[in-house]
């Protein structure tokens, strides 16, 4: 049998190898969305990618008979750790054939990250911050990943847990078929609420005019979110790394902002086509063609993900999220929008998911960390 042999990434070929391998791993798997590959890129670019600054990285690819059969990123987020107090290696981009002498080596190159590090704890897949894609899908492998969303095989987690990683965090997502006709309570209840509160909802002529909302929505974000025990506050850069990262998928029709009697932001949602089907006509790239599949995508579709939510603390239980479920029926009904698919929800938080409890949500996918105490 021949050995596993592991090679860090140290030149630009190595680095397209291992963005590129899960799109070979996975390239007869319906499900499978791949990454477009210069964004991919950028992420390991410390021009491109602000958490960069605090971090460090390291990626690592698996060889058998030399050919390529795995790939892992391991990270030290220093931020985390200084913010937090939460020391240990992140790692992510775990892919692997169905061969346990694969999964080990590349959990033992984590392992010993963490030892040089002198770090005692090793938890993934998870990216650089808490904005990134985390969580091994543990059920709904039959179901078609998202942009923001990790896919892998079922065989994932039985590897990690044979090797004597524990679960540390779950994840939940759902899946919502969108009424006909708006119910009469969240017609009556949202009208309530606006007129309550005295609160009214933005709208948008132009993608444009979004701009100066960007950073007051990442602002509520950090208030929505900081109670959650994983949550670090979000940075400037950060902000402006998202806001170029994502801004050209947006359209300003699924955007809903939510501002008081002064204007200031008390709620937003951010819910979009989903581009699954594009990204993988694409085949992860936007040039030559892909960029037609991404149009189409917005023009004309059934399904929808949400990406994400942000509602102050003060409002949180004053029913103002029956106002962003209005706003969203409204939007879908006039696209022709179905269904919607949530992003993953920590499944601590209770807040964020008793938004969808009355419109008959389907838990279609799990995920979770994984995590090795050293």
């Amino acid at each position: 049998m021949s050995e596993v042999q592991i090679r860090q990434v140290t030149t630009e070929k190595q680095l397209l190898d291992f963005i590129k391998f899960p799109m070979e791993l996975y390239k007869n798997n319906q499900n499978f969305v791949p990454s477009l590959i210069n964004d991919e890129k950028n992420i390991w670019n410390p021009k491109e990618n602000p958490a960069l600054a605090y971090s460090e990285a390291k990626q690592f690819l698996a060889y058998k008979n030399d050919k390529i059969v795995g790939r892992i990123a391991v990270m030290v987020n220093h931020k985390e750790a200084k913010e937090l107090g939460i020391e240990k290696v992140r790692f992510g981009w775990l892919d692997f054939i169905d061969d346990e002498e694969v999964s080990k080596a590349l959990i033992d190159e984590a392992i010993k990250f963490a030892q040089e590090k002198n770090l005692k704890k090793i938890e993934g897949p998870m990216g650089f911050t808490n904005l990134d894609k985390a969580g091994m899908l543990t059920f709904g492998f039959d179901k078609l990943a998202t942009m923001i969303g990790l896919y892998n095989e079922s065989y994932y987690p039985k590897h990690l847990e044979k090797l004597g990683l524990v679960k540390e965090k779950e994840w939940v997502e759902y899946e919502i078929l969108f009424p006909e006709v708006l119910p009469e309570k969240v017609e009556k209840f949202s009208k309530l609420i606006a007129e309550k509160y005295q609160l009214q909802t933005v709208k948008f002529n132009s993608k444009e005019e979004i701009l100066p909302l960007v950073e007051p929505m990442f602002k509520l974000l950090d208030e929505t979110y900081k109670t959650l025990s994983t949550y670090t506050p979000i940075s400037n850069e950060q902000i402006q790394h998202y806001k170029e990262k994502y801004f050209g998928f947006i359209d300003k029709d699924y955007i809903i902002c939510i501002v008081d009697k002064e204007y200031n932001l008390v709620a937003f949602a951010i819910t979009m086509p989903s581009y699954s089907r594009a990204l993988q006509k694409s085949k992860g790239k936007l040039l030559p063609f892909g960029w037609w599949h991404f149009m189409n995508a917005s023009r004309k579709n059934d399904r929808a993900n949400f990406y994400l939510i942000g509602v102050h603390p003060e409002y949180q239980k004053r029913g103002v999220t029956a106002i962003i479920f209005k706003e969203i029926w409204k939007t879908f009904r006039k696209k022709g929008v179905k269904f919607l698919e949530t992003n993953p929800e920590l499944e601590e938080n209770k807040n964020i998911q008793l938004l969808w409890q009355d419109y008959n949500p389907v838990n279609h996918k799990r995920r979770r960390t994984y995590s090795l105490e050293l």
